[in-house]
């Protein structure tokens, strides 16, 4: 089969790698004139580094393996824990956060040289029975059997699909800084989740003495920025438990960007046709549960087990354990593209629409009591994590 994939981003090269193990010819079109190299550090789950491990990624060498995370009181108390020690364990693959950067690199090492073509900015996409067309900017077009859209939030093909209107503000935005700051957290192998009335503090070590640190705020699209925001951030949360001042001590401005978080409801059926939708293009989502990176990889995931072709033998089958994408048969090999399309939105919609709904909420009021936090199961991660996924859920292939 022939695929166009719109977007060089993680949905669009994971969905890349997958296709082409699965036997497929693809091409990848990208906006930006190169590899985009920005964003601070990803939480990979357990669902997401197993993806990877089955599109043959590692992250051997590359960010810090994540054994727990720790939710705070602003004044120093713990609320509750979070065991990712626990979920490795159940399901043979670690937590591990990872500079973006790095992320995309490791996707796209291995691929053909000529795969992404940049600089070209879709304007439309249209179809009849037979085939799918891309228009670019240029009003250069290309033409094949099925289009992926993994154009992220602003996402041309989801716009030709769906229309304008559909991205909205979550309530709150977030300042953060991936760099090197010599606190403890930065050394070890657990995070720090602080919340108060002020807002919300996260801390993740990211590997090689990096830090993710973030801080989340009230936010709106009409909101002026601060003219110094790291002074607003020290006068905010400096007076939290430690290591929230050190931190903000050793922070500089060079190393802060502002993200204002946005959300989209989550349809059953997200394309038409033989177009579908991927990633940020299909789901975007705040960063409140750590899932959107991983969320991207499940997407690739099904979609190469959905558009798995026959013909191109033993090494088509993404996955060791021989697992249908949706915990049961999926569609048959023989049905056209769009019939595969249909199954793959179909097998990823109760997954993606339960962790969109729990990203909406500020982690600011998630403020759960001490006591009632330390009676919580160190299993909930696992469990969660088995509402979350396709990939980790999926039963065996009869």
């Amino acid at each position: 089969m022939d695929v166009i994939i719109v977007g060089a981003g993680v949905a669009g090269l994971a969905a890349a790698r997958g296709l082409l193990r699965a036997g497929h010819r693809v091409r990848v079109y990208e906006q930006a004139a190169a590899p985009r190299t920005g964003g601070a550090a990803v939480l990979m789950f357990s669902n997401g580094t197993a993806v990877l491990h089955d599109l043959g990624v590692t992250l051997d060498g590359v960010g810090a393996r994540i054994d727990r995370q720790d939710a705070m009181t602003a004044d120093g108390r713990l609320r509750m824990r979070m065991d990712y020690a626990h979920t490795a364990a159940r399901y043979g693959f670690e937590c591990r956060a990872v500079s973006r950067r790095d992320l995309v690199a490791r996707l796209a090492d291995g691929l053909p040289a000529d795969l992404v073509r940049y600089g070209r900015e879709c304007r439309s996409v249209t179809q009849d029975a037979d085939r799918v067309t891309v228009t670019f900017a240029d009003g250069a077009t290309d033409s094949a059997d099925v289009l992926i859209g993994a154009d992220g939030r602003h996402s041309a093909v989801r716009r030709c699909l769906w229309g304008d209107g559909h991205v909205r503000p979550a309530a709150f935005g977030t300042w953060q800084g991936l760099s090197r700051i010599d606190v403890d957290v930065a050394r070890s192998h657990h995070g720090l989740m602080i919340t108060g009335r002020e807002g919300a503090c996260g801390l993740l070590p990211a590997g090689g003495g990096l830090l993710q640190w973030w801080f989340d705020v009230r936010w709106s699209p009409a909101d002026p920025r601060p003219a110094a925001p790291l002074a607003e951030l020290r006068r905010r949360f400096g007076h939290w438990a430690s290591p929230v001042p050190e931190v903000l001590a050793a922070a500089s401005e060079d190393d802060l960007g502002f993200f204002g978080h946005h959300w989209i409801r989550v349809r059953r059926v997200w394309g038409s046709g033989r177009i579908t939708l991927a990633g940020d293009a299909a789901h975007v989502m705040p960063p409140t549960t750590g899932q959107g990176a991983n969320q991207a990889l499940e997407d690739a995931w099904v979609l190469a087990r959905e558009l798995a072709d026959p013909a191109a033998g033993p090494g088509a089958d993404l996955g060791a354990d021989g697992a249908a994408p949706g915990g049961g048969p999926g569609v048959q090999r023989g049905a056209d593209p769009a019939a595969r399309l249909r199954a793959y939105e179909r097998a990823r919609y109760p997954r993606v629409r339960l962790v969109a709904r729990l990203t909406r909420l500020n982690p600011a009021n998630w403020r759960i009591p001490p006591l009632i936090g330390r009676l919580l199961s160190e299993t909930s991660q696992t469990g969660m994590l088995a509402r979350y996924s396709n990939r980790l859920t999926a039963a065996p292939a009869r």
